[in-house]
C-alpha cells in the first residue's frame, strides 16, 4: 500500500477531487430545476395564453402575407407602365419609319423628352475641356517616353552564390 501511495499518490488526489468537484456541478443542476420531470413548465401554461399567442402569431403572419401581396401588386402595376410605354415607343418608330422618317433620330427625341420631364429641376453639367495626362503616343509598353524610370529584368541562370 505504501509504495503504490507514494508512486500514484497525487494521481489519486487529483482524481478525487475532479470526482467531488463532478458531484457538486450536478447537485447544482437538480437543484435548479422547478420540478423533476422536463415538460412540467410547458404543460403549467395557461391554456387561454397559448391560444392568444397562437392567434397573436397567425395574425402577424397574415398581415406580413398581405403586405407581401401588396408589394406583388405594385411591382406588376409598375411592370405593366413599362411594358405600355415600350408597345408606345415601338408604334412611335413603326409609323416613323412608314413615314420614312428616321426612327432613331425620334427615339432619341421621345427620350430626350422623358428624361427633361423626369428630371425638369436637374441642371444638366457641361464638362469642361481637359487636356488628355499624356501625349498620344504613349504606351508603357515600349518602354519609350515613360521618364526616368527604365527597370529591366535581371540575368536569368544560377545565382552568384557558392
Amino acid at each position: 500500500v505504501g509504495s503504490v501511495l507514494s508512486s500514484y499518490g497525487w494521481y489519486m488526489l487529483l482524481a478525487v477531487v475532479a470526482v467531488y468537484l463532478l458531484v457538486q456541478k450536478v447537485s447544482r443542476s437538480l437543484a435548479a430545476r422547478p420540478s423533476g420531470r422536463p415538460g412540467a413548465a410547458e404543460a403549467a401554461e395557461e391554456p387561454d395564453v397559448v391560444v392568444r399567442r397562437q392567434e397573436a402569431l397567425a395574425a402577424a403572419r397574415l398581415r406580413m402575407q398581405e403586405e407581401l401581396n401588396a408589394q406583388a401588386e405594385r411591382y406588376k402595376e409598375k411592370q405593366r407602365q413599362l411594358e405600355e410605354e415600350r408597345r408606345r415607343q415601338k408604334i412611335a418608330m413603326w409609323e416613323s419609319m412608314q413615314e420614312g422618317k428616321s426612327y432613331k433620330g425620334n427615339l432619341k427625341l421621345n427620350q430626350q423628352e422623358a428624361e427633361s420631364g423626369a428630371s425638369a429641376s436637374a441642371v444638366p453639367k457641361s464638362k469642361p475641356n481637359k487636356k488628355p495626362l499624356r501625349g498620344g503616343g504613349y504606351n508603357p509598353l515600349s518602354g519609350e517616353g515613360g521618364g526616368t524610370c527604365s527597370w529591366r529584368p535581371g540575368r536569368r541562370g544560377p545565382s552568384a552564390g557558392g
